[in-house]
């Protein structure tokens, strides 16, 4: 009888064993999850706030080419063939939505500009010229803040997905519906030379 009672009580602390168990593991789980879909919510953000700046400079960039145009014509014959390039560039630019979009189109403005900035060397007026010259610093200035901003904007992105893709936050982020982010940004080929523009030639 005393053997039975025993072997029942041990059972049953072996029951109350496996289930405080369970229910540790089910809480330690749980506050994982929640830790690490907290830090996903945030550096998804980060992600975000990253293009935010981008987005800033590339809308400074964009407001800057009208003037920068204008100061061109005054000073040299600007083929229609280069401003109409300018123009649809600049628009694609401005109606561009996603992160992808706006960055491609940036590039195309930059390789529409080329021949714009290129044009000092014909007209050397243009190097004499204080608003053309001060138009050109604020370009080569906000190419420079893209350039930063693009930096960290990849870096944000590249912090996440490392963040997600690593266990458990691989199991988390698939339960919390967060996916690796594509939108690393680099610059199309032709569109790197862009700000290099020389004058002391």
């Amino acid at each position: 009888m005393e053997t039975e009672r025993f072997g029942t009580m041990k059972a049953l602390w072996i029951v109350l064993g496996v289930l405080g168990l369970i229910v540790l593991v089910v809480l330690l789980s749980f506050g994982s999850y929640v830790s690490a879909k907290n830090q996903m919510v945030q550096k998804s953000a980060d992600v975000d706030a990253a293009f935010s700046n981008i987005d800033v400079d590339l809308q400074r960039r964009s407001d800057l080419i009208p003037n920068l145009v204008a100061s061109v014509k005054g000073y040299a014959n600007v083929e229609e063939t280069v401003l109409a390039g300018i123009a649809n560039a600049r628009a694609g630019l401005m109606t561009a939505q996603t992160p992808n979009e706006k960055l491609a189109a940036n590039d195309r403005l930059s390789v529409a500009l080329l021949p714009l900035m290129r044009m000092q060397e014909n007209y050397p007026n243009l190097k004499s010229n204080d608003q053309f010259m001060r138009l050109e610093d604020e370009l080569a200035g906000t190419e420079n803040r893209i350039a930063v901003s693009r930096l960290r904007y990849n870096n944000a992105i590249k912090d996440y997905n490392v963040f997600i893709e690593q266990f458990p936050n691989s199991i988390w982020a698939g339960f919390a519906h967060f996916s690796p982010k594509t939108g690393y940004y680099a610059a199309d080929a032709g569109a790197k030379t862009a700000p290099k523009v020389d004058f002391s030639k």
